[in-house]
């Protein structure tokens, strides 16, 4: 049996505070644009099979129990009472939570509370520069509070992480862009934008990844599947090869987050080039029963030192519970069926199973 005894969950958000109708609770099942097939839930997909199968018993009820009766007993407990049952239950022993999202989300130190374990703040680029904006007056006021926000940042954060990705695309000029050029293009964006407005200006967004690549910090890159609406064309990693290209030898380690359906080619990133890691977390959320064969397509590629775990969680406990069940298993019968084969010896695995799970991600973030 390959054992995982710590889980590092490199990337993952906060859970919701409030309690939830089914409605919104499956709405957190499937990132789409509009309901489920008439006569369907989203439980009817591979991430609601797999809460269905591994949930159920932190809850004191059967495997496979049916959407209703299961959420019926996650209000008889409460959300406090099942959202700690869950996080204790999914074997996760250290959070990185980005705190970027809005909503009533539990921030690292509520996280670390709830699950019985450490957690530490990701810090999400696109959001900090928005809130400078916010009470920024002129461009030259902007452009040093954002130099230095991020610089104070970087003191209590493990990781800076942007969606540049899904703001404009990953098909960004590599290249730092001048001060005449990121002069201008704050001008435009303030001169435009309300308060609360979003970013999505290139050159802006180019800015601030050198930032944050100063900074020395990890620098997480959101591609592959994302939020609804968003062109999944634009978000393929291998976009990204100019850039890392670039940042080459800086000494910042840049992190491929998701990547699924492209995962093949983060990890082939991965390979080729020394400072970037990939991301197992959607790519095994989403696949649900055939996560096995996922992850056993992204270890075709990358060196083992390069993947990282994660469950990708957003607002339900149960999500971090399903990244951390599945990870594990697909951990088990991939690795297991190579030793059983001859292929690995059962030392290399147990080695492996716990690089990937933990020990890389306390290498590549400095945490305990």
């Amino acid at each position: 049996m390959i054992e995982t005894p710590s889980l590092v969950d490199q990337y993952c958000h906060g859970v919701l505070r409030t309690e939830l109708g089914l409605g919104t609770f499956e709405a957190h099942l499937a990132r789409t644009e509009g309901p489920p097939a008439a006569g369907t839930t989203f439980f009817d997909t591979q991430t609601g099979f797999a809460l269905r199968r591994w949930c159920p018993p932190l809850l004191g009820l059967e495997p496979h129990c049916t959407p209703a009766l299961y959420l019926a007993r996650r209000r008889e407990l409460g959300v406090l009472e099942s959202g700690r049952r869950l996080l204790r239950g999914s074997g996760i022993t250290t959070y990185l939570v980005d705190t970027g999202l809005p909503g009533d989300l539990t921030g690292p130190g509520e996280m670390a509370s709830a699950g019985a374990a450490r957690a530490h703040e990701i810090v999400r680029l696109e959001l900090l520069a928005e809130q400078v904006a916010d009470t920024s007056g002129t461009v030259e006021c902007f452009l040093a509070n954002l130099a230095e926000s991020v610089h104070g940042a970087a003191v209590n954060a493990v990781a800076f992480t942007s969606v540049a990705g899904v703001r404009h695309g990953l098909a960004l000029a590599p290249e730092p862009p001048g001060p005449g050029e990121v002069r201008g293009a704050a001008g435009r964006w303030l001169a435009g934008r309300r308060v609360g407005g979003t970013l999505t200006d290139p050159v802006l967004l180019r800015h601030l990844l050198w930032i944050a690549v100063a900074s020395g910090l990890p620098l997480q890159l959101h591609a592959g599947l994302g939020e609804p609406g968003m062109r999944i064309d634009r978000t393929d990693p291998v976009l990204l090869t100019d850039f890392v290209r670039a940042t080459a030898g800086l000494g910042t380690d840049l992190v491929l987050l998701h990547g699924y359906p492209y995962h093949r080619h983060a990890a082939h990133l991965a390979g080729v080039f020394p400072h970037v890691y990939a991301d197992l977390g959607a790519a095994l959320v989403r696949t649900g029963a055939r996560a096995a064969a996922v992850f056993a397509e992204i270890l075709e590629l990358a060196p083992f030192g390069k993947l990282l775990f994660s469950s990708g969680a957003h607002g339900l406990p149960e999500l971090h519970v399903i990244g951390a069940r599945l990870f594990r298993d697909a951990l088990e019968r991939v690795l297991g069926n190579w030793v059983a084969e001859g292929a690995w010896s059962l030392t290399d695995a147990q080695r492996v199973a716990a690089l990937i799970a933990a020990g890389n991600a306390r290498r590549v973030y400095a945490v305990e």
